[in-house]
């Protein structure tokens, strides 16, 4: 009997004052498409409309009509903490997390604080998180993003008990730093797919 191969689905997941068409994340959607692997990059509101409920709206106006495929989840700073909640509040296991810049928190930013605070409201489920993680899962970090210290990423990565990467001179892990590709995140998501 043949075993019948469910889809391979990633979900790009940006940040605050962000977009789909930002940093790395075209990019990555050529890379993994080329590949087979298919990408939903959904526009979340910001800064206009941020929550954290305006976002799972968005999310599940996106996916929810999409036919069933085993999920990775890209996020990138709040997306990070967005892909959280989304491996939180999921009923079965994800098969990937990948998270850039990761952090948990206000950050002392004014900017930032306020659009995302109700993402932070409530405290995080990390034994739940970790038992639907999936079996892959790994976080990169840079040593002088000039946003989120290290120490906020590591401990996400300790939370998770992941691997942190940690990217030296990375910035942000965003195009102010010139990282519009990616090709650690693609080769881990790759050998995800693999696994």
């Amino acid at each position: 009997m043949t075993k019948i191969e469910t889809p391979l689905r990633a979900i790009i997941i940006h940040g605050a004052h962000g977009g789909p068409e930002t940093n790395w994340f075209p990019w990555l959607h050529q890379e993994l498409n080329a590949e087979g692997i298919e990408v939903v990059r959904p526009h979340f509101p910001t800064p206009e409309g941020q929550s954290l409920s305006a976002w799972f709206e968005v999310y599940d106006l996106a996916i929810e009509p999409l036919p069933p495929a085993s999920t990775i989840l890209v996020g990138h700073s709040l997306g990070a903490a967005f892909a959280l909640r989304l491996v939180e509040r999921s009923v079965k296991p994800v098969h990937g997390l990948f998270l850039a810049a990761g952090f948990v928190g206000a950050l002392g930013l004014p900017d930032y604080d306020p659009i995302n605070n109700s993402f932070f409201e409530t405290p995080f489920y990390w034994s739940s998180i970790r038992e639907r993680k999936g079996r892959a899962f790994r976080c990169w970090a840079s040593d002088d993003d000039p946003y989120v210290p290290l120490s906020r990423s590591q401990d996400v990565a300790t939370s998770l008990e992941s691997p942190l990467e940690i990217v030296p001179g990375g910035g942000h892990l965003s195009s102010e730093t010139r990282f519009d590709t990616f090709p650690e995140m693609r080769d881990a998501i790759l050998a995800a797919q693999a696994g």
